[in-house]
C-alpha cells in the first residue's frame, strides 16, 4: 500500500471513530434525558464556540501520529490496531450498564460496589466509580469496558494520544544505546488494560517490560491483550504505585497515561517520588493526562464542564496542579510539557 493510500485509509478510519463516537454520545444523552430529565439540567454540552477549535486540535493530534508511523518511531500497523472482537462483544454492554450509571449520576452515590469485590486492600480515594462505572476500577465488566468507553469518550483518539508518549521513550533511551535492548527495562505505572504497553511493545519490541495496576481485574484483562504478542511479556504486578515494588535506581523509562487526574494532590507528590526512586540516574519519566486550565484557557470551559458530566472527583484539583514544580520538588530537571488535542505531557529527567 502507497504511503497515500495508507494515509487517506488511516484518516478515514480515525473519521469514522469520530462519527460513530459523536452519534454515540448524541444518542445516550437524548435517551438520558428522555429516563432522567433532570440530569439534562446539569449536563451541558460542548461550548459551540469551542467545537472548531477541538476540530483543530483533533486534526493536529491525527498529523503528528500519521507523521511518527512514517518516521518509524512506531510501525504504521499499530494505526490500525482495532479490538473489532471487543468492540462487537463488548459494546451492547455498554448500553446495558447505563441505566446503572445514570441512577448513581442522579442519587450521587458514587462509592457504590458489589458486595463479592473486597474493599479493604485499596485506598479511600481509589474506591470511586470514576467515569459513573459500575464497581469502579474492580470489576471484569469494567476492564472489558474501559478501552471502548475511552475510544467513545474521545472520539476515537484515545489510542493517538496514547501514542504521543512513544517519541520521547526513544529519544530518552538514546543515552543508554550502549546496552542491549534487553539490558533496557520501561516501567507503565497504572498500566490498565495494557494498551499502552502494547504500543511500546510495538515501537521497542525487544526491551523489557513490566506494568502495574492496583486492580487485579485490570491486570486479568491486561495479560489477556498483551499474551496475544508473541514476543516476550510483560511482568505485570499488582501493586499500590505510592509504593512501587522495585529497588531503587532501577528501571531506564517510566511512564503512567491517564492516572494523575484520578488522584488527590498530596497522592500524585507521592507517585512522583516514587518514579524518581525507581528511575536510574539519566532517565526520564513520562506522564500523559488531561489538558490542563493553564496551557489550554480557550477551553476552560470544557474542562470546567467534565468533571459535571463524569464522576471525576479530583480532576478540578489537577486542572490547577503545577505538576512541573511536583517534579522539581523530586529533583527532577530539563523537565518539558506538551499538548495534544485534550491530553497534556510531562517529560522529566533523572540527573545523572
Amino acid at each position: 500500500m502507497s504511503d497515500t493510500l495508507s494515509k487517506l485509509t488511516y484518516q478515514t478510519f480515525q473519521q469514522g471513530k469520530n462519527y460513530f463516537s459523536f452519534a454515540h454520545k448524541i444518542l445516550t444523552s437524548r435517551l438520558r434525558n428522555l429516563v432522567h430529565p433532570t440530569l439534562a439540567q446539569t449536563s451541558q454540552f460542548i461550548p459551540q464556540e469551542a467545537i472548531p477549535k477541538l476540530q483543530n486540535r483533533l486534526n493536529q493530534l491525527l498529523e503528528t501520529d500519521w507523521q511518527d508511523a512514517e518516521k518509524g518511531i512506531y510501525p504504521t500497523s499499530v494505526l490500525f490496531d482495532n479490538p473489532w472482537e471487543d468492540f462487537f462483544r463488548y459494546y451492547p454492554l455498554i448500553w446495558l450498564d447505563l441505566p446503572a450509571s445514570w441512577e448513581r449520576s442522579l442519587k450521587n452515590s458514587q462509592q457504590v460496589f458489589s458486595p463479592e469485590i473486597d474493599k479493604d486492600s485499596y485506598p479511600s480515594y481509589y474506591l470511586q466509580n470514576f467515569h459513573h462505572q459500575t464497581d469502579g476500577y474492580l470489576s471484569d465488566l469494567s476492564a472489558n469496558l474501559y478501552d471502548l468507553q475511552v475510544e467513545l469518550l474521545f472520539g476515537g483518539s484515545a489510542d493517538a494520544m496514547r501514542r504521543r508518549i512513544i517519541a520521547p521513550l526513544k529519544r530518552g533511551l538514546a543515552k543508554f544505546q550502549f546496552l542491549s535492548p534487553k539490558q533496557i527495562r520501561i516501567l507503565d505505572v497504572a498500566c490498565g488494560t495494557g494498551r499502552t504497553l502494547k504500543m511500546i511493545r510495538a515501537a521497542c519490541p525487544q526491551v523489557s517490560l513490566y506494568g502495574t495496576d492496583l486492580s487485579p481485574a485490570y491486570l486479568r484483562k491486561s495479560n489477556e491483550l498483551l499474551s496475544q504478542n508473541p514476543l516476550e511479556l510483560p511482568q505485570l504486578l499488582q501493586a499500590n504505585a505510592e509504593e512501587l515494588p522495585y529497588l531503587d535506581n532501577y528501571f531506564h523509562v517510566v511512564t503512567s497515561v491517564f492516572l494523575f487526574h484520578e488522584l488527590p494532590n498530596t497522592v500524585r507528590q507521592s507517585i512522583i517520588e516514587q518514579c524518581f526512586r525507581v528511575l536510574k540516574p539519566g532517565g526520564i519519566l513520562i506522564i500523559c493526562d488531561s489538558i490542563q486550565k493553564s496551557d489550554s484557557p480557550e477551553l476552560t470551559q470544557v474542562i470546567d464542564n467534565f468533571p459535571k458530566m463524569f464522576h471525576e472527583p479530583y480532576y478540578r484539583d489537577y486542572t490547577t496542579d503545577d505538576l512541573v514544580e511536583r517534579l522539581k520538588k523530586a529533583d527532577f530537571e530539563n523537565i518539558d510539557t506538551q499538548v495534544h488535542f485534550l491530553s497534556k505531557y510531562f517529560i522529566a529527567h533523572k540527573p545523572v
